[in-house]
């Protein structure tokens, strides 16, 4: 969510006006003084479904192929019916450019309709619709090789075309595209990466319509204050590490926070978990202790600056945010992109390389957390990228790059 709402706010102090599509489950996140449209809860309630728990949960192939079937097609649905929204929406509002994630589907057809409908898919994650030497689809969370890396963006874009295709059907339009038409306009949309090009340097040989126009996060801190307990406790240790799942949730909550945290209290490491989605639980015989303090929200730009390092599920802007922090990382990847995350922070040195949170074991979490916590590599590393990512100035190219009706000719 957070780059699309930093962008939506850059834009609006750059005097245009800003319209919000967001799933209900994030209308929080949205300032007051925006126009918000709530999308269908749907999609986010597939993912935290009993179904979604056990494709990331430990199940037998065939229980996880049921779940995989039944969510595909559930999928579908949701599918259409966002895209029946986003159809409504735009009919309302008539926007000048629709900014808009992957998984939104009407947007394409939108900008197909006629000349000057303008488009930009922006995405926080890496390894989409243009291939990456050395990395699969983010669909594939493993190098298979040159080969079957490229084939996975071809089998990836297929399904990104088809599923584009289908959902005209659903939608009161007069105009029907082809797939090709449509593979042709997927292939040439402004596509734009809000990566850090300290973690990522966009490939020369990518056409000048992608491109890759670092992290951009707003300020989240607003009014919050921490109580007089979490001050004390940060008083109390040196070296603190922070503990969050994000919204990821996970097939057995209960079992994996004490599984992680009898290995934190065997190691005495002073830990403060954020509970968030309910990845993570609150269980009372920890939170007696004077090495653990938990909390169900706090703001990453405050915690961050404040402890030593941070272990998380990988998704994109936490990632980011525990580098601009300069924190060792360590990710215990859940889902899709996840995996690329983990194996881009031990490529770069900031941390060892996780394990997934359905094959991960209390013996290797521990090895992982003494890494993680004592190895003085990772805060080297993290170090000079925090330094890198604070010298990035990208907002005027990021504007230009949303605003021209012509892609700019950005160079890395």
């Amino acid at each position: 969510m957070e780059p699309f709402l930093a962008v939506g706010e850059m834009l609006a102090e750059k005097g245009h006006e800003v319209v919000f599509a967001f799933p209900a489950q994030f209308a929080e996140l949205v300032p007051d003084n925006y126009p918000f449209h709530a999308l269908s809860p749907k999609f986010i309630e597939l993912v935290e479904s009993e179904e979604g728990k056990l494709i990331m949960g430990k199940a037998s192939l065939w229980t996880k192929f049921r779940a995989l079937l039944y969510l595909y097609r559930e999928g579908m649905k949701v599918n259409q019916e966002m895209a029946q929204q986003q159809y409504q929406i735009v009919a309302q509002e008539t926007p000048d450019l629709i900014i808009h994630h992957a998984k939104c589907n009407y947007p394409p057809l939108w900008g197909m309709q006629q000349e000057g409908h303008r488009t930009v898919l922006l995405s926080p994650v890496l390894y989409l619709i243009h291939p990456v030497e050395g990395h699969p689809h983010v669909g594939f969370n493993r190098n298979l090789g040159a080969f079957l890396n490229r084939l996975t963006y071809r089998i990836a874009n297929f399904g990104l075309v088809k599923t584009i295709y289908d959902v005209q059907k659903h939608l009161p339009t007069t105009t029907t595209f082809s797939r090709a038409t449509i593979k042709k306009a997927v292939k040439a949309q402004k596509l734009v990466f809000t990566v850090s090009e300290s973690l990522f340097k966009r490939p020369a040989e990518w056409p000048k319509n992608v491109q890759v126009l670092g992290y951009h996060e707003r300020n989240k801190q607003l009014d919050w204050q921490p109580d007089t307990s979490l001050t004390e406790f940060l008083g109390r240790h040196q070296k603190v590490l922070f503990l969050t799942f994000g919204s990821m949730i996970n097939a057995d909550p209960e079992a994996t926070s004490r599984m992680l945290f009898e290995v934190l209290d065997k190691l005495g490491i002073a830990t403060i978990i954020n509970t968030a989605a309910g990845g993570l639980l609150r269980l009372e015989e920890f939170a007696q202790k004077d090495t653990f303090y938990f909390t169900a929200r706090i703001p990453y730009d405050w915690i961050l600056d404040k402890v030593y390092a941070i272990a998380h599920h990988g998704g994109s802007g936490t990632t980011h945010a525990g580098l601009k922090y300069a924190c060792p990382t360590l990710i215990i990847p859940h889902i899709i992109d996840q995996f690329g995350w983990n194996h881009l922070i031990a490529e770069i040195g900031a941390g060892p390389k996780g394990i997934g949170i359905n094959k991960l074991k209390a013996h290797q979490f521990e090895q992982l957390i003494l890494d993680l916590m004592n190895n003085p590599k990772y805060k080297q590393a993290v170090d000079q990228i925090t330094t890198q990512m604070s010298n990035e100035r990208l907002e005027d190219q990021l504007y230009q790059f949303l605003t021209d009706v012509e892609p700019v000719n950005h160079t890395t």
